[in-house]
């Protein structure tokens, strides 16, 4: 039940994006088109899970037991970098159509905040490496949800007759703020999750 709590959680309660402020880069600049933000969202999700795979033994087998937190932030990065130019030089090689479908999305996932944010709240929440990498998981589908439904809400206002002060950016963070307070919503979810399984 534990999972299924972390599960909930960090898709709709605790949304990377919508509720956390993390990865919004992403979600402004890839959220055009449907298309593009399913496909980012797809490198996120792969690259956040396989990052919190390699930076918790990091932090518990290394930089904790030889007193070396205060490098976590410089260590993650590196890792996440490295891990990003590793995997798009092993799908160059054996996976040319994935390569070719993910595209200009790897490299952009080196600058992503969110796979960052993940990395380290894995630590300070004190999970073990199987919740780290259902949280990781969660987290990525909740950002690509958030991505993808705010990527529709912008398909839906070029359509509309939008008033000309608010056309461009300013249109779009009114609905990124909008859609952050539907996701508001599922604030309740969470705790009655816990008491409804004794948590």
């Amino acid at each position: 039940m534990e999972y299924i709590l972390i599960f909930i959680s960090a898709i709709f309660v605790n949304n990377i994006v919508l509720a956390q402020f993390l990865g919004i880069c992403p979600f402004l600049g890839v959220s055009k088109k449907i298309e593009t933000s399913l496909g980012m969202s797809a490198a996120v999700a792969f690259v956040m899970t396989l990052a919190t795979i390699v930076t918790w033994p990091i932090q518990t087998y290394i930089l904790t037991p030889f007193g070396l937190e205060y490098l976590q932030t410089i260590v993650f990065i590196l890792v996440i970098a490295s891990l990003v130019q590793m995997v798009e030089i092993v799908l160059k090689k054996a996976l040319p159509s994935l390569y070719q479908a993910l595209g200009i999305f790897l490299p952009l996932i080196t600058t992503n905040c969110a796979v960052l944010g993940v990395a380290i709240l894995v630590v300070q929440k004190d999970f073990n490496l199987i919740h780290s990498v259902v949280y990781a998981l969660s987290t990525a589908i909740g950002f690509g949800l958030a991505l993808t439904v705010f990527a529709g809400i912008r398909e839906q206002l070029e359509l509309s007759n939008v008033p000309k002060g608010m056309q461009g950016m300013a249109i779009v963070l009114v609905s990124a703020g909008l859609l952050s307070l539907a996701f508001m919503g599922f604030s309740g979810v969470d705790n009655g999750l816990k008491v409804l399984f004794g948590l």
